[in-house]
C-alpha cells in the first residue's frame, strides 16, 4: 500500500519563476507532460537540492496528451494482472486522489458502468470481471438490467460491471500543479525549449536547444508523441525499438438538455485485440458530458483537426512496416472508424446503442486528442507501459492511458531507478 502523500507547496519559488535553468544540471527531464513533471517532482522529493531542469518544446505544460484527455481516474479494471499498468494504476490512483485533495483540485467519483448489449459480449464481460477482481478494483459488482437502470436510468444493456470508485478530475490542472511544485522545490521548468540534439560526452549528456545547450549527468526522456525521436537522439536506434504512431480521437459533447441522460461514466465492453476502449460517455468535473472518442490515424503528431497534415509524420507512419501490418489485419475496423469520423449520423448511431433517447440535435462536435501509441515492427500495438533504462538515460517509450492516473507512481519508480542507476 502507498504511504501518505507528501505535503505540497502551494506557490512556486520566486527564484525559479524568474531565473533560467543553469547550463549544468544533475538531471534533465525531456517533456513537461504529466509523467515528466511527476517524475521531476518525485526526484526532488527524494533528493532535495538536486539540480533538475525540465525541457519542454511547447509554450505550456501538458500541451498534448496530458491536456487532451477525458479526465478519468481509472480504477484498474482493464489491465492484465501483474502488468505495469495494473500495478502502477492501483498505486497511482490513491496517490493522485490524495494529491488532488491536498491541492484543492476538483475530483469526484461518479463511477463507471461497462455495459454488455448482447449475449455475444458476455464472455468478454466475464473476463473483464476476473481481471478487475484480480487487480483489486474497489466495490466491483456485476449487475443486471434492473440495477443498470438504477445506476443509469437512460442506458440500455443486458449485463454490466459497476465500478463505483472510478473517478474524474482535470488532469490539465493536475499537470500545472505538478509544475508549480517542481518549481517550488527548486527545479526549473523551461518552456518553448525543444531538445534538438543530444551528445554523449565522457562527463555529461549535452542537450542542444535553441536557447543554448544544457549539460546533465543523466537524462529522463518523457517525450510522449516524440518518444521514439528523442530515443533516436540519444543514440538508441535498435531495430526492435517501438515507433510512435499518432491516433486522433474526436469527441462530441452533449447539449445542456441531453447531459442529464448520463449520470457518470458509461463504457462498452472492450475488444481485447485493441488498446482503445471504444466510444463511451464521460461526465466531467465541470458537468459537461463527452461522448467518444473514435480512433483514426492522425496525419500529424499534433494533428487535432482532420486538416492537420505533416508530410514527415504521415510518411513515417505509412512507411512503418508495423503500421502496414496492422492496417492489413484490421482494415475493416479502421474503415469503420474513419466513416464515423466523417459521419455524424454514424457516430450518433454508435452512441444510441447505449443511449437510445439521444438525438442528433443533442450532440455537438467537441474536443480532440492525439494518443501516442507505441507500435512494434510486427504490427503489435504495445499495450503495457514501456519504461526502459540505458546508460545515463531512462526512457518512457509508451505511456498511454492510464498514465495520468498512474503518474505519481510512474514518477516514483523512475525516480528510484534514476537515483540508483545514476548515483544521484
Amino acid at each position: 500500500m502507498a504511504g501518505p502523500a507528501p505535503r505540497y507547496p502551494a506557490v512556486m519559488s520566486p527564484r525559479q519563476s524568474a531565473s533560467p535553468a543553469p547550463e549544468r544540471v544533475d538531471v534533465a527531464v525531456v517533456g513537461a507532460g504529466i509523467v515528466g513533471l511527476a517524475t521531476a517532482l518525485r526526484l526532488l522529493e527524494q533528493r532535495p537540492g538536486l539540480r533538475l531542469a525540465v525541457l519542454e518544446r511547447e509554450a505550456v505544460v501538458g500541451a498534448h496528451q496530458s491536456g487532451h484527455n477525458s479526465g478519468v481516474v481509472h480504477a484498474g479494471l482493464y489491465y492484465a494482472p501483474g502488468s505495469q499498468k495494473a500495478l502502477l494504476c492501483r498505486e497511482g490512483k490513491g496517490l493522485v486522489e490524495r494529491y488532488c485533495e491536498a491541492r484543492g483540485i476538483p475530483i469526484g467519483w461518479p463511477g463507471k458502468l461497462v455495459v454488455a448489449l448482447d449475449e455475444a459480449e458476455l464472455p468478454r464481460l466475464a473476463s473483464l470481471k476476473e481481471r478487475g477482481l484480480a487487480n483489486g478494483v474497489d466495490g466491483l459488482e456485476e449487475v443486471g438490467p434492473e440495477r443498470i437502470r438504477e445506476i443509469e436510468p437512460h442506458v440500455r444493456g443486458i449485463r454490466a460491471l459497476w465500478s463505483p470508485r472510478t473517478g474524474i478530475t482535470d488532469f490539465a490542472q493536475v499537470t500545472r500543479a505538478y509544475a508549480e511544485d517542481v518549481r517550488a522545490r527548486g527545479g526549473w521548468v523551461e518552456l518553448s525549449r525543444p531538445v534538438t540534439a543530444i551528445e554523449r560526452r565522457p562527463d555529461a549528456m549535452v542537450l542542444e536547444t535553441p536557447r543554448g545547450p544544457v549539460q546533465a549527468r543523466a537524462v529522463i526522456a518523457c517525450a510522449g508523441l516524440w518518444a521514439d525521436r528523442v530515443a533516436a537522439l540519444t543514440g538508441d536506434r535498435r531495430s526492435d525499438s517501438p515507433a510512435i504512431i499518432p491516433f486522433r480521437g474526436d469527441y462530441y459533447t452533449l447539449t445542456a438538455d441531453a447531459a442529464p441522460l448520463v449520470r457518470g461514466l458509461v463504457y462498452p465492453v472492450p475488444d481485447p485485440r485493441f488498446p482503445f476502449l471504444g466510444v463511451h460517455f464521460t461526465r466531467r468535473v465541470d458537468g459537461q458530458v463527452w461522448a467518444g472518442p473514435n480512433a483514426v490515424l492522425a496525419f500529424r503528431r499534433t494533428g487535432y483537426r482532420r486538416r492537420d497534415v505533416s508530410a514527415r509524420d504521415l510518411a513515417e507512419a505509412l512507411g512503418n512496416p508495423g503500421f502496414r501490418r496492422l492496417a492489413r489485419r484490421f482494415w475493416r475496423t479502421g474503415a469503420a472508424e474513419m466513416w464515423r469520423d466523417w459521419s455524424k449520423r454514424a457516430f450518433l448511431g454508435e452512441l444510441q446503442r447505449y443511449l437510445p433517447e439521444l438525438r442528433a440535435d443533442q450532440i455537438r462536435f467537441g474536443p480532440s486528442g492525439v494518443r501516442a501509441q507505441a507500435l512494434g515492427r510486427d504490427g503489435t500495438l504495445v499495450d503495457d507501459f514501456d519504461l526502459a533504462g540505458g546508460d545515463r538515460v531512462l526512457h518512457v517509450r509508451n505511456a498511454p492511458s492510464p498514465a495520468a492516473t498512474s503518474s505519481l507512481a510512474i514518477g516514483a519508480r523512475l525516480a528510484a531507478e534514476a537515483v540508483g542507476r545514476f548515483g544521484l
